[in-house]
């Protein structure tokens, strides 16, 4: 397998960034439903917008692969909101960027789900100094803010990490994936 990206590696990851640019502004219905119980509840669905660095990486395990995937799926993002938001785009980098930083510890060789769910709580730890910068955790109560860290903590590990993962092995099972991984031995066997 090569190190570098190829053109057709990088539209794909593009495309399927698109997908999730669109989930994600879609997510947010669902996002302010939950909102309105309280005790920051919606952050047990936060996890959504990790995904599309992980689910990417999952199908494409090279470097770089994850934070392309989160900034196109930002970018994607604010285009379909029909405005530019400086926000949405350093989250999407800053979350792109834990994701690779866990795929580089492993160095880029492990698909497993135990890695997916490392990256998705990395990721998720990732976005609190920018709720922090931007104020959305200055003046939450201390055990509000407990609820607030734990449920989205849960989020990222459970929602990104467990159902990227589970959302990448039902794509692989179709045969879809093998594109862009070489034939394992089991490949050959079955031959």
């Amino acid at each position: 397998m090569s190190k570098g990206l190829k053109l057709s590696e990088i539209l794909v990851t593009v495309m399927i960034s698109v997908v999730f640019a669109i989930i994600y502004n879609l997510w947010w219905f669902v996002y302010n439903g939950i909102q309105v119980a309280g005790l920051h509840i919606e952050q047990l669905t936060n996890g959504v917008w990790f995904m599309a660095a992980i689910v990417c990486y999952l199908i494409i395990p090279k470097p770089g692969i994850a934070l392309l995937a989160e900034f196109a799926a930002g970018a994607g993002e604010t285009i379909v909101m029909g405005r530019f938001d400086i926000p949405t785009i350093i989250y999407a980098l800053i979350q792109g960027l834990a994701c690779e930083l866990i795929f580089f510890i492993f160095k880029y060789k492990s698909r497993s789900v135990m890695v997916a769910m490392l990256a998705g709580f990395c990721t998720a730890l990732a976005a609190f100094p920018i709720d922090y910068y931007y104020g959305y955790l200055n003046e939450v109560a201390g055990w509000n803010l407990i609820l607030f860290i734990i449920f989205r903590l849960l989020s990222g590990i459970f929602v990104a990490g467990l159902l990227s993962y589970l959302i990448v092995k039902a794509l692989d099972q179709t045969g879809v994936t093998k594109l862009f991984r070489p034939a394992s031995k089991q490949d050959y066997d079955n031959l």
